[in-house]
C-alpha cells in the first residue's frame, strides 16, 4: 500500500478546505439574500400600513416615498431610490403573506416578476424560476417571449390553473411542444435567403439558449445524424433526448413554408428511431419540425388522426412584440378549437 507524498497530502487537504469554503460562502449568500428579501417585504408592509393612515392616499403616498428615499439613501446609500421603494410596496401588495415568498429567488427575481400583471402568469414564472433555477436574465427572457401564453395555448381551463400552481409539468409528448418557438438569440436576420445550415449552426453555437427555449429535461445528442436505408443516406438535423418523457426528440429545420413531403420525411425518421434505436424501456420518439411558416390544413391531413408523435411549429428569429405573439397564439388557438370541433363531430 502506497502513502501520499507530502505534496499530495497538502493538495488533498487544500481541496477539502476549498470545497468547505465554497459551500459555506454559498450558504452565507443564500442566507443574506433571504434576509434582504424579507427586509424589503417588511419595508413594503410598513409603507402600505402608513399609507392607509393617510387621508389623501395617492398624494400622501408620493410624498411619503419621496421623503423616505431621501433620508434612507443619505444614511444607507444605494438601493433606496424612489423606484425601488415603490417596488417594495408592490412586493408586499403582490405577496401579502411572507410565507409565500420563495427563498430560492433574489430581490432582482421578484422585481422582474412584479412586472407581470396577470397573477396566474406571475405564479407560473415564479414556479418555473425556482424549478428550473433560472437566472434573472433567463427569467426576463422567458417573460419577454410570453412563455406562459405559449404553453397555456393548448391547455384547458384546469390545465392553465395547474400551470399557475405547479409550473410546466411534462406528462406526454405534446407537453414538450410550443408554437411558436422564439429563436432571437441566434442573431440571424429574418430574411428569405436564410439557409437551413445557417440556422442549424446558429442553434448549435447557442446551444445553452436553445435548450432553455426547448424546455425541461433536454440533452443534446447529435447533429446531422445519418441514417442509411437501402444504401441511401438521410440526415436528421438535430437529435435530443428528453429524460422526462424518456424519449428521443428529433428536430428538422425548414426555411420557408412547410410541405407535406417534409412531414413525410419526419415520419420516416420517427419510424426508424422507434424500430431501430429506441429501447424497450423508453417511450416512442418525438419529431418536431421547425418551420418559418406552415399551413395547418396540410399538417392536419398529412398526419394520422391519432398522431401523438409528430409536431410542426413555427419559429421566429426575433423577439416579437406582445401584440405579434398574441396574434400568433390566437391563430393557433383557433386551429386547436377547429380541430376539437372536427373531432367532436366525428365522435357524434
Amino acid at each position: 500500500m502506497t502513502s501520499d507524498t507530502p505534496e499530495e497530502s497538502t493538495h488533498h487537504l487544500y481541496q477539502k478546505i476549498k470545497d468547505l469554503l465554497i459551500q459555506s460562502r454559498t450558504k452565507a449568500l443564500q442566507a443574506v439574500n433571504t434576509e434582504m428579501v424579507a427586509c424589503y417585504w417588511n419595508i413594503g408592509r410598513l409603507i402600505v400600513e402608513e399609507e392607509q393612515r393617510g387621508k389623501e392616499r395617492a398624494a400622501y403616498g408620493k410624498r411619503l416615498i419621496k421623503e423616505l428615499s431621501r433620508r434612507l439613501s443619505a444614511e444607507f446609500g444605494r438601493g433606496f431610490d424612489k423606484s425601488n421603494l415603490w417596488n417594495m410596496r408592490a412586493f408586499y401588495l403582490g405577496y401579502p403573506k411572507i410565507d409565500a415568498v420563495r427563498r430560492e429567488l433574489t430581490w432582482t427575481h421578484y422585481r422582474t416578476l412584479l412586472r407581470v400583471e396577470d397573477p396566474s402568469a406571475r405564479a407560473f414564472y415564479e414556479n418555473e424560476a425556482v424549478n428550473a433555477r433560472w437566472s434573472t436574465r433567463e427569467l426576463e427572457r422567458q417573460i419577454a417571449s410570453l412563455l406562459y401564453e405559449r404553453i397555456a395555448l393548448s391547455k384547458d381551463k384546469d390545465g392553465v390553473m395547474e400551470l399557475a400552481k405547479k409550473g410546466h409539468e411534462i406528462h406526454e409528448a405534446a407537453d414538450l411542444v410550443k408554437d411558436p418557438y422564439v429563436l432571437e438569440f441566434t442573431g440571424l436576420p429574418q430574411q428569405s435567403r436564410l439557409l437551413e445550415k445557417d440556422l442549424e449552426s446558429a442553434l448549435i453555437d447557442k446551444l445553452q439558449q436553445f435548450l432553455l427555449e426547448l424546455g425541461k429535461g433536454f440533452a443534446f445528442m447529435a447533429r446531422q445524424q445519418r441514417i442509411t436505408l437501402d444504401g441511401n443516406h438521410f440526415y436528421i438535423d438535430l437529435v435530443f433526448y428528453n429524460r422526462l418523457t424518456r424519449s428521443f426528440v428529433l428536430i428538422d429545420l425548414k426555411v420557408g413554408e412547410l410541405k407535406h413531403q417534409d412531414i413525410g420525411q419526419m415520419q420516416m425518421y420517427v419510424n426508424y428511431y422507434q424500430r431501430e434505436i429506441t429501447d424497450e424501456s423508453e417511450n416512442p420518439p418525438i419529431g418536431i419540425i421547425l418551420c418559418s411558416d406552415k399551413s395547418d390544413a396540410v399538417v392536419r391531413y398529412t398526419l394520422p388522426e391519432d398522431n401523438k408523435q409528430i409536431f410542426a411549429s413555427r419559429y421566429k428569429l426575433y423577439l416579437p412584440t406582445e401584440e405579434e405573439l398574441a396574434a400568433e397564439i390566437q391563430k393557433e388557438r383557433q386551429y386547436i378549437e377547429m380541430e376539437k370541433r372536427l373531432s367532436d363531430g366525428e365522435e357524434s
